[in-house]
Formats: C-alpha cells, structure tokens, sequence
C-alpha cells in the first residue's frame, strides 16, 4: 500500500442492498472491487490482492468461512486484513471466525461511523505491519550479508592456515584443495547433510596444520624416517588439535576433530591413539583415507606420484586395514568423481595433445603457454618417457581421464613428461 492511492477494499456479499450501503460509506475515501460469491471472492483476492476484505458469512455455495479459511492458506493473501460482516452477532460465530483468521467481526444493521472506524484501524494496523516486515527483510538482508562475508573470511583464513602447513611440506597448496572437495564428494557418498559435508570441504584443510610444529630436518627428510624421527612426525596430529583449540564454532569442532584423528586406522594400528573402527570420528575416516589417496597420486621430497590406478588398488587392498571398508567401497564406487578432482585442481594444468601431434609446440598451444614460458616449479613425476627437445615418446594409449603433461626442467633444457 502506498500513499500516492486510495486503499482498495474489497466487498464480498451475495445480497445488492449490502453491497449498495457499504459503497455509500466506504466509496468517498476508498477504491471498491465486489464479489457476489465466495469462489470469486478468492480469485479477485488471488489475482490482486486487496488492502482489506469486508466479508459476508452466510453466502451460498461458499460460505465467509471458508473464503478466509483459503484467503489465510494462501501466502499471496494470507497477510489481507480479513473483517467479517454479518447479522451473526452470538459468541460462537465470532470465536469461529477468529479461529479461521479474521481479524474483525462488524455486525448487521451496519453503522456507517463504526464501518469507517474499524476499517481505518485495520487499515492503519496493516500498514505498520508490512512497514515493519520490510524493515526486518531489509535487517535480515543485511545480516545474511554480513554472515555471507563473515563465512568467507572464516573460510579464507582456515584454508590460509592449512596452506601454511603445506608451504612447510614443499607441497603446492593445491593438496588441501584436492583434500577438501574429495572429503566432501566422499561425505556425501557416506549421507552427510549437504551442510555437513560443506564443512568437510573446508574443516578438512586444516588436517595437517600440526606440521607446522615439527622441525624441518624431519619433514623435509628425503630419506627414510629414524624410528625417532618417525615419533616426531606422530605429534602433529596433537600439536594440530591444540593449534585449533577447543572452540564453539560447528566449523572448528570438526577441524579440530579431523586434525587428531586422521592418522588413526580402522584396525588399530594408527595414532596417536591407536583408536580402531566407528571409535574414530568418522570425519577423520574420510580424511584419513582421501589424504592417504591424494598423497600417494602427488609428488613428495621422499617420493614420486603414483598413478590413480595404483592408489585406487592400495584403497582397495587397505579396506579393513587402514581404512573403513564401507568409506573405501564408496570412494571407488565415485573414482568418476575423484578423477575429476584430481584433474581440475592437479599440480600442473591438465592438457590433452591433439593425437598424433606431440610436438612441443602442438602441446605448448594446447596448453595455451608458450615455448619460452618460465618452467614450472615441479618435483621429478613418475611415469612416461620424454626427449630433451620436448618430444614425448612411447606414450601409448591414454588410459585415465586425469592424466596430464606436465613441463619440467629448465628454461635451456624443457622437456614435456607424460604424467600418469
């Protein structure tokens, strides 16, 4: 409603004489539509909402009752001001009309002071009432705002956090991505709430934030681990949990959760706790199990990429071992999913060279860089053949979606590697 017009009414009422004496009074200061019958009534209603409804009771067919029993039912009239105008006068017809949503009763023989009265109330009540649910829309916008940039943040400053701690593991960054959509696609194989498993994606990519309290002459090692050395690296997940520290934020919790627990194995033999089975939060049993996958398929300073079709084996050998059978079933189940992971967030940009063409120049094309670009910061990779002018050699057939060509070397020296 606004102030530039005349408040529409709408008359509802099967006798003319009625419909004649609420025109006199009302017409002066008020835009008039009538109804005759109730189902007309609805559908004026449906079609243009009014600003306010005077309704008959006893009307054939369709009785005022029920017309504001479906004018309440409807979310386009369900906010009209609803009086009822009727010779009813007992108490019982009254209570049953308040039951149904109206919010006034008029009796008849109608008085032209008490008509305009109690429409100017209610008119007046309406007003203010969808002046203040726009208010709290308009809060309530502002809010979601707010919330919507707060999550951002919050979000940015966990990946941010879990970033730091590959930095230290000479690990690209990407690795927490890739750990981040792949615990959510596996959550929500495992019948996660898209909520939940919303938060898989980002509480997961602090899995490892503990490594940020172990010295690098250990997790840099390129060799195999000392015994002692090795119960150096089996602190972080602790030292990760008190990084996160106890908190009351759902995204925290399950940070937090994830960060101690994703080390531990189905059968027992994992840390720090040696936890075994549905003992293990299963938070940590997805993670646990897709770090594992995306740590096997990239490259580290103590070993080289494997290809998917090894780590989807490795998966399959390790259910019921290191991880939950029913967890490892549904990860291979989506290997459709996963490769699609891996090839969207990979180390290095996946490629497809024109077949036939393997010419460092047809590749670089393909992958929209050029000869002379600056070489990719990138580990040796395991798998393919590949010449120092760039010619890749005995590739055969491909036989996974993720596979990719990968540029290293340096700038004098490029050559292109098949990577699998």
């Amino acid at each position: 409603m606004t102030t530039n017009r005349k408040p529409v009414l709408l008359i509802v009422d099967d006798t003319p004489e009625n419909i004649d004496a609420l025109r006199a009074i009302l017409s002066a200061d008020y835009a008039l539509k009538v109804a005759t019958n109730g189902a007309l009534a609805v559908k004026i209603a449906k079609t243009a909402a009014p600003d306010l409804i005077l309704l008959d009771v006893m009307m054939p067919g369709m009785n005022g009752y029920e017309v504001c029993r479906l004018l309440k039912a409807s979310e386009e009239t369900r906010h009209v001001p609803v009086i009822f105008v009727t010779t009813i006068g007992d108490i019982d017809a009254e209570t049953r009309g308040f039951a149904m949503g109206a919010e006034d009763y008029i009796t008849k023989p109608i008085s032209p002071s008490i008509v305009l009265a109690r429409v100017k109330t209610h008119l007046a009540l309406y007003k203010q009432r969808r002046h203040l649910e726009c208010l709290v829309k308009e809060r309530t916008a502002e809010i979601e705002k707010s919330n919507r940039q707060l999550i951002k943040t919050h979000h940015a400053v966990i990946a941010q956090l879990g970033r730091a701690a590959e930095y230290r593991d000479n690990e690209t960054g990407l690795h927490i991505v890739r750990v981040g959509y792949l615990s959510q696609m596996l959550a929500r194989a495992a019948g996660f709430t898209e909520e939940r498993a919303d938060l898989m994606t980002h509480a997961s990519k602090m899995h490892d934030i503990g490594k940020i309290g172990i010295p690098d002459h250990v997790l840099l090692k390129p060799g195999k681990l000392t015994p002692q050395e090795f119960d150096i690296i089996k602190a972080h997940p602790v030292i990760g949990a008190e990084i996160i520290g106890v908190r009351d934020s759902e995204l925290l919790v399950m940070a937090r959760e994830i960060a101690l627990t994703h080390h531990e194995k189905w059968d027992g033999s994992g840390y720090p706790y040696g936890l075994q089975k549905e003992d293990i939060p299963i938070t940590g049993r997805i993670v646990a199990l897709v770090d594992v996958f995306d740590a096997l398929t990239s490259c580290r300073p103590y070993k080289k990429s494997w290809s998917a079709q090894e780590a989807f084996q490795l998966i399959r050998d390790s259910a019921g071992k290191h991880f939950d059978p029913a967890l490892a079933q549904l990860f291979l189940d989506h290997a459709d999913d996963v490769l699609d992971v891996l090839a969207k967030y990979g180390d290095a940009v996946q490629t497809f060279a024109p077949p036939g063409d393997t010419s460092a120049e047809a590749i670089a094309a393909t992958r929209k860089l050029p000869l002379d670009a600056p070489a990719i910061d990138q580990a040796p990779v395991y798998g393919g053949n590949a010449t120092p002018h760039g010619l890749v050699t005995d590739l055969g057939a491909p036989t996974l979606r993720s596979e990719r060509l990968l540029w290293s070397g340096p700038k004098s020296h490029r050559s292109v590697t098949w990577y699998r």
